[in-house]
C-alpha cells in the first residue's frame, strides 16, 4: 500500500505564511515582518483629501523598510466621479471597505502579481481583514499594524 501525499489546504498554507510574518512587539500588539513578501497597497480616500499620494508613498516606504516589495498600488476615491460629492453620503461596504467593483479589481491584481500581503492605508476591523483575506487570497493588514522603524 502506497502512501498518498498529504494535501495542504490553501488556507493552511496562508496561515503558515502569516505565522512567519507575525511577531509580538513589546506592547503586545502583533508586528508584521514583511521580509521578501510581495505587497499590494490599497487605500480608500475622500475626494477632499489632496494628500492621498503622499500617504500612499509613506506606506510604501514603511513596507520597504520592513523588507516588503511593493508590486502594486490601488486607490479608491469617494466622491470624485459618477455623482461627485453627493455619493459621499452613500454608505460603502462595511465588509470590504471598498466598492464591489474595486474589490474585484484588487483581487484580480493580487492574484496576477502573486501578492503575499495586501496593506491598507485605512484602519481595518478583524471582520474586514477576514473577508478581504478570503476575497484577495492573501494576508490583509493595515498600515498601523507595521511597527515603527527602529523597534
Amino acid at each position: 500500500m502506497t502512501k498518498q501525499p498529504r494535501r495542504v489546504a490553501p488556507a493552511v498554507k496562508r496561515l503558515t505564511w502569516q505565522y512567519r510574518l507575525v511577531r509580538r512587539c513589546s506592547s503586545g500588539r502583533p508586528a508584521f515582518l514583511l521580509a521578501g513578501a510581495n505587497v499590494v497597497l490599497v487605500g480608500l480616500f475622500s475626494a477632499k483629501d489632496k494628500r492621498f499620494g503622499r500617504k500612499l508613498d509613506l506606506l510604501a516606504t514603511s513596507v520597504e523598510v520592513h523588507g516588503g516589495r511593493v508590486v502594486g498600488q490601488h486607490i479608491q476615491r469617494r466622491g470624485v466621479s459618477h455623482g461627485g460629492a453627493a455619493k459621499m453620503i452613500e454608505p460603502f461596504s462595511r465588509r470590504t471597505l471598498l466598492s464591489p467593483g474595486k474589490a474585484r479589481e484588487v483581487a484580480e491584481a493580487c492574484r496576477a502579481a502573486k501578492a503575499d500581503v495586501a496593506v491598507f492605508v485605512n484602519p481595518l476591523t478583524d471582520h474586514q481583514r477576514a473577508v478581504l483575506g478570503d476575497l484577495l487570497e492573501c494576508m490583509v493588514i493595515s498600515g498601523e499594524d507595521l511597527p515603527a522603524p527602529g523597534r
